[in-house]
């Protein structure tokens, strides 16, 4: 008998560039044991171009990946979640959304590449930069045995991950075998 994947919400203000991109790299790279999902609290209404072409040239599905609100997972009808992830930065003038409930948490915060300026390389550095870290989170998530752990150990890991800066280090002891 199969278990059901996890659930995974990802949260950031616009839903445009961060959350979008980590719910096609959490779907991409988590087939099976994840099924993601990203939201925002004001959303942009549309996802940001360069995060679309960054995903596309990296092979990933784009297909239904649209600017929504979190009000959709509020809703009867909306997926049981497991897990809530936010992206946001630590900008100033950046509001965190927080989501209400009993489910694990973690903050991964990324400087938002939306608002990058400069040349079309500058922006589209900025959207690489963002990926790269997401990725590297993500995958850092995904060697976890995070279905078997204990609660505890395991938001002491997603912790641990948020607050690695571009290598995350995780206690070896949850970490599956190669």
């Amino acid at each position: 008998m199969s278990k059901q994947p996890w659930n995974i919400l990802i949260l950031c203000t616009g839903n445009s560039a961060r959350s979008i991109l980590a719910e096609a790299l959490f779907n991409a790279l988590g087939t099976g044991r994840v099924r993601a999902y990203s939201a925002g609290s004001k959303p942009a209404g549309k996802v940001n171009p360069h995060a679309l072409e960054l995903l596309e040239a990296q092979g990933l599905d784009t297909a239904g990946l649209h600017s929504k609100s979190w009000d959709e997972f509020a809703a009867p009808e909306a997926p049981p979640l497991d897990l809530v992830v936010t992206v946001c930065g630590n900008a100033a003038s950046e509001t965190c959304p927080v989501w209400p409930g009993n489910y694990l948490r973690a903050h991964w915060g990324i400087d938002d590449p939306a608002a990058a300026t400069g040349s079309e390389a500058d922006i589209r550095a900025a959207f690489m930069k963002a990926y790269a870290l997401l990725a590297e989170r993500i995958l850092t998530f995904l060697s976890l045995s995070f279905e078997t752990m204990e609660r505890s150990e395991l938001q002491q890991c997603l912790d641990e991950i948020g607050r690695a800066g571009a290598a995350a280090t995780i206690p070896e002891s949850p970490l599956q075998n190669p």
